[in-house]
């Protein structure tokens, strides 16, 4: 059996990380469609379970493993906005932050200074804010 799955599978895409997550999604809507009763989830876990088997059964690995980069991009981003979100969340105790009226830089002052003249790193337009 082992060897008839490799032979089929063989010139195939298979499964990557985004067919793993699309298989994840399709068991959370499930069973968020068991215990709601709510048809239209249920259908959209077809729907990505059809996808994901599409994906993985597929002979053009280029177009798949595009798809793929396009995914691994997209998380990437994301992780790096959430970890700027919390540094600044962190840094928001001590720290104020204004944006530079001109360029629109993002501009970090220490707190309780009182009103001060602050002067744009990037395009060096200086501008009063109060700390």
């Amino acid at each position: 059996m082992k060897e008839k799955m490799r032979k089929f599978m063989l010139g195939r895409y298979g499964f990557d990380e985004l067919s793993k997550v699309c298989l994840g999604t399709t068991v959370v809507l499930m069973v968020c469609s068991m215990f709601l009763g709510n048809r239209l989830l249920y259908l959209m876990a077809i729907g990505l379970l059809i996808c994901c088997y599409y994906r993985a059964f597929s002979r053009n690995i280029e177009k798949r493993r595009a798809e793929g980069q396009k995914y691994r991009n997209f998380r990437y981003q994301n992780t790096v906005r959430w970890n700027a979100f919390k540094k600044r969340q962190e840094q928001k105790k001590l720290y104020c932050f204004y944006k530079c009226p001109q360029c629109r830089q993002k501009v970090r002052v220490p707190k309780g200074r009182g009103r001060i003249c602050i002067t744009c790193p990037k395009c060096s337009r200086e501008f009063i804010k109060k700390s």
